[in-house]
């Protein structure tokens, strides 16, 4: 079974209870679909400008996580019509924090949990 962690946005932390992110863990859609098993193991938020992210999923790591999900909300910004990929989320250098996660914790890092953009692929560091 995948041992699956999510890091969230401080922009984001006071107005989503990240219901939906964890209906998608327990249903293995959306950003979790590659998943046959998956249970969460933690929750953080990242503080701007993303100093904290490797030392969180060093905590992570610690505490038997395999991968880090990035909450959509950080790459992709809410619309009339749905979530959107092609303006940016809260986050301009989320790919940046994950790769940093990955290359230095070792850590699968993807980019996506619930509300994916229409087309979008989850973005994985690897």
């Amino acid at each position: 079974m995948a041992k699956i962690a999510m890091m969230r946005c401080e922009k984001n932390e006071n107005k989503c209870p990240l219901t939906d992110d964890f209906t998608c863990i327990d249903k293995k859609v959306q950003g979790f679909e590659k998943y046959d098993e998956c249970e969460l193991v933690g929750v953080f938020t990242c503080r701007c400008p993303g100093d904290n992210a490797v030392g969180l999923a060093k905590i992570l790591k610690s505490k038997g996580a395999e991968a880090i999900h990035f909450v959509t909300c950080t790459f992709s910004k809410k619309t009339d019509t749905g979530w959107d990929a092609t303006d940016g989320g809260f986050c301009d250098h989320i790919e940046k924090i994950a790769e940093k996660v990955h290359s230095e914790k070792g850590l699968r890092c993807v980019l996506g949990t619930a509300h994916l953009p229409e087309g979008y692929t989850p973005k994985v560091f690897e």
